[in-house]
C-alpha cells in the first residue's frame, strides 16, 4: 500500500517548489520494483526519481519502539533495493527491515533539492528522530553538516515543511517541532549545526588527537573553556560522536580507526541524556559501555590499560579530593593517567562544592599546561541566551560586579522582577502550559533545607518556603503511573510534574530552560551597594563548610555562592524572572525594573 502524505483536508496535489513530496511506501521488493507505477503524477515521477531524494526507513517493532534509518540518494530506486539485496549480506539491521511485516520507507523529494541540502536535511532529521521518545534506535551513524552552499538559506524553512507534513502522518513518530526542541536530548545532539567557532575547535581538537596517538604521547590535556551558554556540551557531543566514527572499523583514518573512546560526565541528570544519546547511536550497549561517571571509570581501569581518548564534560564537578567510593586525590589527574587525551571542559565559575575546588595554583598549573603546548581552547560566543548585548551584559554584570544596573529594553528577552515569589510562580506556570513558550521551572538558591532520599519528619516534602508561599524542593513529587517508566530517562525540567517543585543548581546545572524563574534566597544580600553572599544563611554545606588546602582549613562560600548565583542566572533562553527574599536586594532589583531602558 502506498501513500501520498497531502498539506491539510481537500489540499490536492502539492506544486513543486511549495511544498515537499512525500510518499510513504511499504519497505519490500516488490513494492520498489514497481516505483514508478505507484506514483501519482510526472511532475512527482521527476522529484522522487530523477532529483536527490532524503528516505526515512522505519519500523515500529513494538509499541512506541522505532527502529530508524535515515538515507539520503541520487537513486531512490537503486538505492533502496541494494539495501534490499546486497546490504543483507553484511548487515544485521538490514536483515532486520527486510524480514519485517511492519517496515515502511517515506521518500521526500523537493524542487529545490541538490546534494548538499540532502546531506543537510538528512543531518537534521537525525537531529530531531534522536531526539524523539519512540525511536529506539537510529542505524545510520553519518554525520553531514554542510556548510554555505546554493539554496541553504532555504533549508530550515524547507525542513520545517517536511517535517509537519510527516507530522500529519504520524504524531508519535513525528512531534511537534517545539516539543522536540525542548527536549534535553535535542539541546545535547551531536547533529546540531555547529558555529563557525565550534567548526574549527572540533577541527583543532581532532588534530590534536590525532597528532598524540600518533606519536604514542600519554597523559594529554586538551582543555575547552567558555562561559555558561558557550556552546561546550554541542561541541562534545558532536566530537565523542565524530571520533566513534572515525574509529570505525570501516573507517579510512588510519589513526583513529580501532581507537578507544569514553565520555564521562559527574551529574547524574547530564548523565542519563548521554546514555540515551549514546544507546540509541549505537555508541553504548550493555556489552560495551562508552558513556559514565569518572568514578567508576577510574575504579574500573587501572593506568596500564590506557583508553585512546577520554572526554570530560562539565570537568569543573570533577573532584579534587577524596569522597564516597573515590580513593583518590584528584579525578583529572587519575584520568590523565588512564588516558592518551584528555578533552576536558571546564569552567571555573561553575564549582559549586568544595570538593571540586581548585586552588589557585593548581588551576594555573593545568590551565599553564596546556597553553604551552597549545591544548587550550577557549569559546567566546554566548549562544544560550537570546538577549541582546545589554541583557547579557546586565546579568553578567550583576554576577561579576555583584552590581545592579537598570534594566535594558529588549524586544527578544524577557528579564522580570516580580513583587512575589507567588506571581512568578503563576507567571512561569503559564509559560510552561504553552507548548509556544517551551519548558519553563522555577528555581532558587540552596537556601531551604534538603535531604536527598529522607523525608522530614513534620511535613510530605523538603520544601521552598517564603511566608505563604511554599513548593517542594527538586525531585520529590511523584509521577503518574503512566509516566513513572517514563521519566526514567528524562531529565529533572522535562518530567511534567517538576513544574510544582523547585529547581536547585545541582538538578538543573548544564541545561537550558525558556524561561526560568529564580528565587534568590536570603544567603545574597544587597549591602552598600554591592551584592554580598551569607553563608550562615546557606543550606548548602558542599559550599559553606571549610576545605583543608595546604594544611590549612578555609572558607570558600563567597567563591562558591557566585558561581551558585551565576548557574541560575543563565538557564533562561527566552527570558529570566527575579524574586529576592532579602528585602534590600529585592528593593534594588524593583528598583531597577522600574528605571528600564535608562541606560
Amino acid at each position: 500500500m502506498i501513500k501520498l502524505i497531502k498539506f491539510g483536508k481537500g489540499s490536492g496535489l502539492l506544486k513543486s517548489g511549495s511544498s515537499p513530496i512525500i510518499y510513504d511506501f511499504e519497505y519490500t521488493k516488490d513494492e520498489i520494483l514497481n516505483l514508478e507505477t505507484k506514483i501519482l503524477n510526472e511532475e512527482h515521477e521527476k522529484y522522487l526519481l530523477r532529483y536527490p531524494t532524503v528516505y526515512i526507513v522505519n519500523d515500529l517493532e513494538q509499541k512506541n519502539n522505532y527502529s530508524i534509518y535515515i538515507g539520503e540518494t541520487t537513486n531512490i530506486k537503486r538505492r533502496t533495493l541494494e539495501h534490499l539485496s546486497n546490504d543483507l549480506q553484511t548487515r544485521e539491521d538490514w536483515q532486520k527491515f527486510a524480514s519485517s511485516k511492519s517496515a515502511r520507507m517515506f521518500v521526500i523529494g523537493h524542487d529545490h533539492f541538490n546534494k548538499s541540502l540532502t546531506l543537510d536535511i538528512e543531518n537534521k532529521l537525525m537531529q530531531y528522530l534522536s531526539s524523539v521518545d519512540a525511536v529506539q534506535y537510529i542505524h545510520n551513524r553519518r554525520t553531514n553538516q554542510q556548510q554555505e552552499y546554493f539554496s541553504s538559506d532555504k533549508m530550515e524553512e524547507i525542513f520545517s515543511k517536511i517535517w509537519r507534513k510527516l507530522q500529519q502522518n504520524n504524531k508519535e513518530l513525528f512531534p511537534l517541532e517545539r516539543v522536540i526542541q525542548d527536549s534535553a536530548l535535542f539541546k545535547a545532539s551531536p547533529f546540531h549545526k555547529l558555529s563557525k567557532e565550534q567548526f574549527e575547535a572540533k577541527d583543532q581538537i581532532i588534530l590534536k588527537i590525532e597528532e598524540a596517538l600518533n606519536r604514542n604521547r600519554t597523559g594529554q590535556l586538551i582543555l575547552v573553556g567558555g562561559e555558561a551558554g558557550s556552546g561546550k556540551t554541542v561541541l562534545m557531543s558532536s566530537l565523542f560522536y565524530d571520533l566513534f566514527q572515525l574509529a570505525d572499523e570501516k573507517s579510512d583514518n588510519l589513526i583513529l580507526k580501532g581507537s578507544s573512546q569514553y565520555l564521562l560526565v559527574n551529574h547524574e541528570q547530564q548523565l542519563k541524556v548521554y546514555q540515551q544519546i549514546a544507546e540509541k547511536l549505537g555508541i553504548s550497549s550493555k556489552q560495551s559501555n562508552k558513556v559514565g561517571k569518572p568514578t567508576s571509570f577510574i575504579n574500573k581501569y587501572s593506568e596500564e590499560e590506557k583508553a585512546d581518548v577520554i572526554i570530560v564534560d562539565e570537568a569543573h564537578l570533577l573532584w579534587t579530593q577524596g569522597k564516597q567510593s573515590y580513593r583518590g586525590q584528584n579525578q583529572l589527574n587519575d584520568l590523565l593517567a588512564r588516558a592518551k587525551v584528555v578533552v576536558a571542559v571546564f569552567d571555573n565559575n561553575q564549582v559549586l562544592s568544595r570538593e571540586q575546588y581548585w586552588a589557585e595554583e593548581e588551576l594555573g598549573y593545568i590551565v599553564n599546561q596546556a597553553n604551552l603546548y597549545g591544548n587550550y581552547i577557549h569559546l567566546e560566543n554566548q549562544m544560550r541566551i537570546n538577549g541582546n548585548e545589554q541583557t547579557v551584559d546586565w546579568i553578567r554584570h550583576l554576577i561579576d560586579q555583584q552590581e545592579i544596573k537598570n534594566i535594558p529594553e529588549d524586544e527578544n528577552y524577557e528579564l522580570r522582577v516580580f513583587d512575589s515569589p507567588e506571581k512568578m510562580f503563576q507567571a512561569i506556570k503559564r509559560k510552561a502550559k504553552n507548548q509556544s513558550f517551551g519548558i519553563s521551572r522555577m528555581l532558587a538558591t540552596f537556601d531551604w533545607e534538603y535531604i536527598d532520599k529522607k523525608k522530614p519528619n513534620d511535613r510530605d516534602y523538603w520544601d521552598v518556603s517564603i511566608g505563604d508561599f511554599s513548593l517542594p524542593w527538586n525531585l520529590q513529587l511523584p509521577p503518574s503511573k503512566k509516566l513513572k517508566r517514563k521519566n526514567r530517562k528524562l531529565a529533572w525540567a522535562e518530567q511534567e510534574q517538576t513544574i510544582g517543585e523547585v529547581g536547585s543548581t545541582f538538578t538543573i546545572q548544564g541545561f537550558d530552560l525558556n524561561y526560568a524563574g529564580v528565587i534568590i534566597g536570603p544567603s545574597v544580600k544587597y549591602r552598600d551597594g554591592k551584592i554580598v553572599f551569607d553563608r550562615s544563611a546557606s543550606k548548602n554545606k558542599k559550599a559553606t563548610q571549610q576545605r583543608t588546602l595546604k594544611d590549612e582549613k578555609i572558607y570558600l562560600s563567597d567563591t562558591l555562592l557566585k558561581n551558585e548565583l551565576n548557574v541560575l542566572l543563565t538557564r533562561g533562553v527566552n527570558g529570566l524572572y527575579l524574586y529576592a527574599v532579602d528585602e534590600a536586594l529585592q528593593a534594588k532589583l524593583m528598583e531597577a525594573k522600574n528605571g528600564a531602558g535608562k541606560i
